[in-house]
């Protein structure tokens, strides 16, 4: 008689043993069972999911006070759980918790705003608010707020706010218009914001307290600036994406010596996006929230705290604009081996394609030069260019496909071996410095238009908080004679 023999899998084995512990939860126990077998699907973080709402009790540290999955919590026990096996194992479960989501619209009704919903405008203010909120993958959980000396709920329902066409008519009397309470508003936020809220603040970010008069610009800045580093430095978790627009403006202007005067024109304002840093990361990644991320009719936008990133790049063995003579390393690819000038000019001339979508910054930032910095002993110089469709061709669509830029380097190898650093710096936006008003008292004085007063004193002082500065990201090459 033949014998028949079971070879069980180590894969099972380890699983079994796994499932089979009696020290771990139901919860622990389908998370382990998930990494153990690599089934890290979408489906799979829901069935986890589904287990912490069906025990809601028991599993109450992992939910938020509406009765949602704290994705942040979730992500931190499958961290956890995951490095106390042998091999560690990891599992990045943010990009999942996106369709969990809320949104959250802080809508600002102080004297100065009132005019950028005029009925004889164009309405942008409203229009970008409502596009904000028609975009957001998760519609059904959406919440708006009024906020001037305070926060007050929107008595209305989502859909009368989308229709609204007169918003200020519509909110007169709630709250306070006459002063915006910044570090109340800015501290409530941030206090009840929860891992999976986004939280969208729409004002003309100038900084009006209850009564400035007698009281110096110089003095109002420094308060301002002092205030932000103060409320942020507290919440270093969290990402502000900042959004400037144009709107129309058509009404009295309250300027900070509190001389009021009528003003019919174009007028900056803002939308402020807060968040998780890891939520904004995953965002950024996902095109579902491209018009969070990105809005249409955004004027410029800038991020704090948002870590250096990694991003795809390779080197071109075979491109148009090469010179000289390398070798790509076949075990590294960032490598360039038996380098050689061209024989008539010495100069060496190559190209790399690098994917700089996931950094979150314009097209226009993104291809000028001059935003990065270049490091080598050899002094080379820098090319950026937009790669386009008609570039890609059979020989190189190996290499162009999924990038989004062209880094042309070129110089005179002078070195038998050289490294040449390629970063761009997360650097304090010109932008914001060039959209300053360092006095909002006469219409007429140039740039009243498209300056906000004291811009750049409330988001330097963001800055600060959050200890600004560093790469957005770095892209290292060896070359070798």
């Amino acid at each position: 008689m033949k014998k028949i023999f079971y070879i069980i899998p180590l894969l099972v084995v380890a699983i079994a043993l796994t499932m089979n512990s009696c020290s771990t939860s139901p919860l622990e126990k389908a998370i382990k069972q998930a990494l153990v077998q690599q089934d890290t699907t979408q489906a799979r973080f829901d069935s986890i999911c589904a287990i912490i709402k069906a025990y809601p009790e028991r599993y109450k540290t992992y939910l938020t006070d509406g009765g949602e999955v704290d994705v942040a919590a979730l992500a931190e026990l499958i961290e956890s759980t995951g490095s106390n096996l042998r091999p560690p194992m990891h599992w990045d479960v943010t990009r999942y918790g996106l369709q969990q989501l809320s949104l959250t619209i802080y809508f600002e009704r102080s004297g100065s705003m009132v005019p950028y919903d005029a009925p004889g405008g164009r309405g942008q203010l409203k229009k970008a608010v409502n596009d904000m909120i028609n975009h957001f993958p998760a519609t059904g959980n959406v919440a708006i707020n009024i906020v001037n000396d305070g926060i007050y709920p929107y008595q209305g329902s989502i859909d009368q706010f989308l229709q609204d066409r007169n918003i200020y008519a519509s909110t007169q009397g709630v709250g306070n218009a006459a002063f915006t309470d910044f570090q109340k508003i800015f501290n409530d936020i941030l206090r009840v914001q929860t891992a999976g809220n986004v939280s969208v603040l729409v004002t003309d970010l100038i900084y009006s307290p209850a009564d400035t008069r007698d009281v110096s610009v110089e003095k109002i800045f420094n308060e301002e600036n002092s205030l932000a580093t103060r409320i942020f430095r507290q919440y270093k978790g969290k990402s502000i994406l900042v959004h400037q627009f144009m709107g129309d403006y058509q009404g009295k202007y309250y300027p900070y010596n509190n001389n009021p005067f009528n003003y019919t024109g174009q007028r900056p304002f803002y939308m402020l996006v807060i968040a998780d840093s890891k939520v904004m990361d995953a965002m950024a990644a996902d095109a579902a929230y491209a018009q969070l991320m990105s809005p249409a009719g955004v004027r410029n936008s800038y991020r704090f705290n948002q870590a250096e990133a990694s991003v795809d790049y390779c080197v071109i063995p075979d491109w148009k604009d090469n010179a000289g003579r390398f070798r790509v390393d076949h075990h590294d690819a960032t490598h360039l081996t038996k380098c050689e000038g061209d024989k008539t000019t010495g100069i060496i001339c190559f190209s790399v394609a690098a994917n700089l979508n996931g950094l979150q910054k314009p097209a226009a930032f993104l291809a000028d030069a001059s935003h990065y910095q270049l490091k080598s002993i050899s002094g080379f110089t820098l090319k950026v260019q937009p790669i386009d469709h008609s570039m890609v061709t059979g020989n190189n669509r190996a290499y162009l496909e999924g990038k989004t830029h062209l880094l042309t380097l070129t110089g005179k190898l002078t070195e038998p071996r050289d490294e040449v650093t390629i970063s761009l710096a997360n650097e304090f936006p010109a932008w914001i410095e060039q959209s300053t008003a360092m006095s909002d008292t006469n219409p007429s004085q140039p740039g009243f238009a498209t300056t906000t007063l004291g811009l750049k004193e409330f988001l330097g002082g963001i800055a600060s908080a959050f200890g600004q500065g560093g790469n957005y990201t770095t892209i290292k090459l060896k070359l070798e004679r």
